[in-house]
């Protein structure tokens, strides 16, 4: 019995997914196209907390819509975008921001792709350094080495 629920469970869970509102249900107001501009550039700059790989701006996530009405709720109360995004650092972390600040807890961030690249050649030089000496000599070379001493 506990089986045939489970798999009716799962055989809902598509159904029960779409039933969900797919939008946000009340749009957002902006009061001129400054405050439009600015709102999309600085939303364009946040990641979603829920969704991890998305922009604020292009998240679907019930947590992107309400982010999003609290960033155009601070710019309305005369924040500026540094303290929007300080605000939701505090909040959420360092992970909210998009290109995180150089400190020393996002170093290796910063850092790590370079150091990665530069040890990547380094290991590709030596490999093909000792794999120049370890190959033996053609054999062309080897018979134009044997014909000249045949002349002597």
């Amino acid at each position: 019995m506990t089986r045939l629920l489970a798999m009716l469970l799962a055989l809902c869970l598509p159904w029960l997914a779409m039933a969900q509102p797919m939008g946000d249900p009340a749009p957002l107001q902006y009061r001129d196209r400054a405050e439009e501009a600015r709102f999309h550039a600085l939303a364009a700059e946040l990641r979603c907390v829920q969704c991890q790989n998305q922009s604020l701006a292009d998240s679907n996530a019930q947590i992107a819509h309400d982010l999003r009405r609290e960033v155009l709720n601070l710019m309305r109360e005369g924040r500026s975008d540094a303290q929007i995004k300080q605000f939701l650092v505090e909040r959420y972390g360092e992970f909210v921001l998009y290109r995180p600040r150089m400190e020393g807890s996002t170093l290796l961030l910063w850092l790590g792709p370079g150091v990665l690249l530069l040890a990547g050649a380094a290991l590709l030089y030596a490999h093909v350094k000792r794999r120049g000496r370890a190959l033996p000599a053609p054999a062309a070379a080897a018979d134009d080495a044997n014909q000249d001493e045949r002349e002597w």
